[in-house]
């Protein structure tokens, strides 16, 4: 249990109440904190993976948590920034309540995506069926990171590098538009083996 992938995962959990705590208390050092903490836990999804194939330390317990860790960490930060209205970081012109709604649409899918991915995940498991994780899997989730980091930064990333906001939203759009794709190979495994074991029961 205690490998070095399992214990890397294990701390990314341990660090999401400490993101969140250090989020909603007031003043820039505090959100700095939360953004190098979300930063931290992010490093800590690519380093487990990394430490599982070189040191040959996959197990069970790694592969069952290291997806419910990454669901957590971006599940809270997208409903922290949705909740403080930092997903609304910019204005358009549009009517007020259409853009308020484009703008939590990114978050909204990648959230629904994360549910039913890990419902799929479950039921294909239980069938022995195995989707790899694809190398756009692996693209959506970088820019989701990046995306979701300057969000958390908000204003002071936008005093650093103008404009770091609308691109980051852009970028939440563009994860979002990957997230759908990347799920729906999940739904196609899952329809694959239904159909399958539909005709050898015909």
């Amino acid at each position: 249990m205690f490998r070095i992938p399992n214990t890397l995962t294990l701390l990314r959990i341990l660090l999401v109440p400490v993101f969140a705590i250090a989020f909603v208390i007031p003043g820039e050092a505090a959100r700095l904190t939360a953004f190098v903490v979300f930063c931290i836990a992010g490093l800590s999804d690519a380093l487990d993976g990394l430490a599982a194939r070189k040191l040959n330390a996959g197990s069970d317990f790694g592969r069952m948590l290291d997806p419910i860790a990454d669901k957590i960490l971006v599940g809270v930060a997208l409903m922290m920034l949705v909740a403080e209205g930092q997903v609304q970081g910019f204005n358009l012109p549009l009517t007020t309540s259409l853009v308020s709604l484009l703008k939590l649409v990114p978050a909204l899918v990648i959230l629904t995506r994360e549910i039913l991915v890990s419902g799929l995940r479950e039921f294909l498991a239980g069938v022995s069926v195995s989707v790899p994780v694809s190398s756009i899997a692996k693209l959506k989730t970088t820019i989701q990171m990046v995306a979701i980091g300057a969000m958390i930064l908000g204003p002071i990333a936008d005093r650093w590098v103008p404009g770091s906001l609308v691109l980051a939203y852009f970028a939440l759009w563009f994860a979002a538009v990957l997230t759908v794709y990347t799920g729906y190979s999940y739904f196609r495994a899952g329809l694959a083996y239904t159909r399958k074991r539909r005709e050898r029961t015909a």
